[in-house]
């Protein structure tokens, strides 16, 4: 699967996870934990994106770097939207452990991203 369909598939995931949040769990959950489940979306919806850009770069940035990128933003989804995702439900404090991770998949991501952008494999157009 490519990166690009990866991420229109978290797009649509995320879009569905705020709905949900946002029609579904208010006035149900602490708006603590409201606010944890809904930052968890927003970031999966912003790293969504940057999965399409992996994807439109494919074949014309450096490789290597853009599978990192691409890997990485698939990751820190899973980890940091997931981990929020799971604390907002359950409330169970130790999922917060795991969100950091997820984060540094982002950073990861997003560093890789910038080196495959400095590295076409052929002239600008």
């Amino acid at each position: 699967m490519s990166f690009g369909t990866l991420g229109a598939i978290f797009g649509f995931l995320g879009v569905a996870a705020g709905a949900f949040g946002a029609h579904g769990l208010r006035g149900r959950l602490a708006a603590d934990l409201l606010e944890v489940f809904e930052t968890g979306a927003r970031y999966q919806l912003i790293h969504a994106l940057a999965l399409v850009g992996v994807g439109l770069a494919r074949g014309r940035f450096a490789a290597r770097p853009l599978a990192i990128a691409g890997a990485s933003f698939a990751i820190g989804i899973v980890l940091f939207s997931g981990s929020l995702y799971a604390l907002g439900l359950s409330g169970v404090r130790l999922w917060g452990a795991v969100t950091p991770l997820g984060g540094v998949g982002f950073l990861v991501g997003w560093t890789a991203l910038a080196i495959a952008l400095r590295s076409p494999t052929r002239p600008a157009e």
